[in-house]
């Protein structure tokens, strides 16, 4: 398990870590500069594009890990530094190669989008647009959940929402110096946890996929980290937040007996990812509530966040950072201890905590919202 936790993490780690660099030096040559403006927290320009630092920390290591799999089974012996549990293991990587090259592809399609958008200030209708596209053809693709409904379209239908909601949520929440790459580190690797702990038999693949996205994202995070000396911009967002959906949907959502155990008790757990990115759903859903009766367009960047909200009521950036973090870690622990409990009884004990949380929350985004309008 320990090898298999590391041969995800520190390739991906490292090149991410060096990409980004390298982005840091190649981003002002190519005008990929985010200036100070009104509506942003940061006071010197500094370079966009770290979301091509983490791209290239997941693209690279699953590709390199797909052809040492492709070499190995070609060759008929497995090697003795392959553990004894991965080994049978090694076919079902490339069986499910097409399905997580198109999850890539999709992935990639949004990053370009998002560099294009970082560079060129693309309007939102046709991002939301080709958002859409991707996620159809990543459900057409057999990209999702049935959430134990009978109906193929519900889980359809609901997966492509999944998928635009989470997209756009760490897009949103990408507004302050390591908020989103925090919180996409978080969300892996308790996703990740999960794969590997509370699925009865390890989903290597899924969790495998979610442990080099969180080393990509912590390579990152060393460049990001408060103050942040570049931004991944809409190419890392949007790249994270695929991931994350796609993954909690083939990983949690897939099929009725894919979670803990397929039993009825067994079910509530369909709730974890939930509790999990309560914190960013949380916030996208005010954000969009507050544009929305303010008769403004949902997505009209402005400081309606919760992070915006801290800062208004004394927090310095890195503490309301921080906050934020360890909100998003006390909801994802209550999703992990949904797998940990039997009955439906418990499992709303877990919620109602949730909920305490998010009520907190809203308390502070209100005391934040009235200050500033005095």
């Amino acid at each position: 398990m320990l090898f298999f936790v590391f041969a995800c993490l520190v390739p991906a780690f490292v090149i991410s870590f060096l990409a980004t660099a390298l982005m840091r030096k190649l981003a002002p040559r190519w005008g990929l500069i985010d200036q100070p403006a009104q509506r942003k927290v940061h006071v010197t320009p500094t370079p966009l594009g770290g979301g091509v630092g983490i791209w290239m920390g997941v693209i690279i290591p699953i590709a390199s890990a797909q052809l040492i799999a492709w070499i190995i089974l070609k060759s008929g012996s497995t090697p003795a530094w392959i553990p004894r549990e991965l080994a049978p293991h090694l076919e079902g990587v490339l069986y499910r190669s097409q399905q997580l090259w198109m999850v890539l592809g999709g992935g990639t399609i949004l990053a370009v989008m998002g560099l294009l958008d970082d560079k060129l200030n693309i309007s939102w209708k046709p991002r939301l647009i080709i958002q859409l596209l991707v996620a159809i053809g990543l459900v057409l693709g057999g990209v999702r959940g049935t959430l134990f409904v009978e109906q193929p379209w519900v889980g359809m239908v609901l997966t492509v929402a999944w998928i635009i909601v989470l997209v756009n949520s760490l897009n949103f929440l990408d507004n302050m110096d390591g908020l989103t790459s925090g919180i996409g580190l978080i969300a892996a690797v308790l996703f990740a946890w999960i794969m590997l702990r509370y699925t009865g038999e390890p989903r290597w693949l899924v969790a495998g996929v979610l442990l080099v996205l969180a080393g990509a994202i912590a390579g990152f995070l060393c460049h990001n980290w408060p103050p942040a000396k570049i931004f991944m911009g809409d190419s890392g967002s949007y790249f994270i937040g695929l991931l994350l959906s796609t993954m909690t949907v083939l990983g949690t959502f897939y099929s009725g007996n894919s979670s803990a155990g397929a039993s009825e008790g067994a079910r509530h757990v369909i709730l974890a990812p939930l509790c999990i990115l309560a914190i960013p759903l949380y916030d996208f859903c005010t954000v969009m509530i507050i544009r929305l009766k303010e008769g403004r367009s949902p997505f009209h960047a402005d400081k309606s966040h919760f992070s915006h909200r801290l800062v208004e009521l004394g927090l310095s950036k890195r503490d309301t950072v921080l906050t934020i973090h360890l909100a998003t870690l006390t909801t994802g622990v209550g999703g992990l201890i949904l797998y940990e409990v039997s009955s439906w009884n418990a499992a709303l004990l877990i919620i109602l905590m949730i909920l305490c949380v998010l009520s907190i929350v809203t308390i502070l985004e209100n005391v934040g919202r009235k200050n500033r309008n005095e």
